[in-house]
């Protein structure tokens, strides 16, 4: 009986790559439905290639205008909008397995349903876990989900580690995580080369194919820094457990140190569906379409500390993540509106760091009590980010 999967974010570069997977092995998997924010055009082409039953658009305009299009195709596909619609075919009875991909603080809600519906969750999206990481992490053990990481870092951890990890990393001999990180397009540039960088210069990733905030995460470290977050929680460690490593070659996806001396890598082609068809098939392996890394063609791998002193904002997730509570939802939140703020022109690169750090000491930080109490301060970090902005 072929697996039914959701893809929340189908449009996103995790969604166009999850259902080339998908589509390599029709036999195993099946798609139920496909979510997208805005793209209504490039939903519509994937509807028309994969058939789901549900297709989820954010607004009812855009819904209304992909569901008269695929009614013109002589196609059955069901289409919704908003929230509720994103919950639903998350948590819907017919789906196995959610790949959750969505990007931002949107993607929390219909993931944590789907985990709370017991399904097999294959996380691309990291700001669920530093949102609200207790929460999530209680909701997977609590409802028997499969909790199983996307982010090629975190799969690769995934895939070094014992099979049970849990119960701190010490215990499994485990003494330090490595995450890779590839430096970005500005790696080794100073704080003042990056005054004058551009949008379209920061989302010129050097390896990887991702979308634009992503990309500007990646070059300010901001990614790495959601990613050590994300690594404590997934992993049960500390946040001085976890070392990040510039590896500019983006062929060891990240390691796991061991107390005997041995350290145990992960690699391969820097390509997404890698991570995914893992995630899609564990503990089998299937294939997703990826070439066989050359080791002779590669020559060579290079590691470097990162540089917080030019790129603060891997500093301040470390730094909130040992504070805990709220202070990781709050850093995330006020990233998200000056990646958007610098996107569109209206702050320098080297802003996003200094109005995450003015909100983050501009708010206080709470026990995260209750979903409520993080989206509560997701919202109000949110509107003292804007208000620094007005004023600047």
């Amino acid at each position: 009986m072929p697996r039914r999967v959701t893809v929340l974010g189908a449009t996103g570069s995790i969604g166009t790559s999850t259902l080339e997977v998908l589509a390599r092995h029709p036999e195993r998997y099946r798609v139920h439905a496909l979510t997208a924010h805005r793209s209504r055009e490039a939903l519509l082409a994937q509807c028309r290639v994969h058939r789901p039953a549900l297709a989820v658009l954010d607004a009812e305009g855009d819904a209304a205008w992909l569901r008269a299009r695929l009614g013109e195709a002589g196609l059955a596909t069901e289409v919704r909008a908003g929230v509720d619609a994103l919950v639903e075919v998350a948590e819907a009875d017919e789906v196995d397995t959610v790949m959750a991909a969505i990007v931002g603080a949107a993607g929390l809600l219909p993931t944590l349903a789907a985990v709370r519906a017991g399904k097999r969750v294959l996380l691309a999206n990291k700001e669920a876990l530093v949102m609200s990481g207790a929460l999530f992490m209680d909701a997977v053990a609590r409802h028997d989900a499969t909790l199983l990481p996307i982010d090629s870092e975190h799969n690769a951890i995934y895939q070094c580690l014992p099979v049970e990890h849990r119960g701190g990393l010490a215990r499994h001999g485990v003494t330090q995580l490595l995450l890779t990180a590839s430096g970005g397009p500005f790696r080794g540039w100073t704080a003042a080369d990056l005054v004058a960088v551009t949008p379209d210069q920061a989302c010129a990733h050097p390896n990887w194919s991702m979308g634009r905030k992503i990309s500007v995460d990646s070059a300010s470290l901001m990614n790495k820094g959601l990613e050590l977050i994300e690594a404590c929680w997934l992993f049960d460690a500390r946040p001085d457990q976890v070392q990040v490593v510039v590896h500019p070659q983006s062929v060891i996806h990240s390691m796991a140190a061991y107390s005997d001396g041995s350290v145990i890598a992960q690699l391969g082609n820097p390509d997404m569906r890698t991570p995914i068809a893992y995630g899609l098939a564990w503990p089998e392996r299937i294939e997703a379409g990826v070439e066989a890394l050359d080791l002779f063609q590669i020559a060579r791998l290079d590691f470097e500390p990162a540089d917080e002193t030019a790129f603060p904002c891997l500093r301040l997730a470390r730094e909130a993540m040992a504070v805990g509570g709220t202070a990781p939802a709050v850093l995330n939140a006020a990233n998200e509106v000056a990646v958007e703020a610098f996107l569109d022109g209206r702050l320098g690169f080297t802003g996003i760091g200094e109005l995450v750090a003015r909100v983050r000491d501009a708010r206080p930080v709470e026990a995260a009590r209750d979903l409520e109490t993080v989206l509560a301060a997701d919202a109000l970090a949110r509107q003292a980010a804007h208000d620094w902005l007005a004023r600047q």
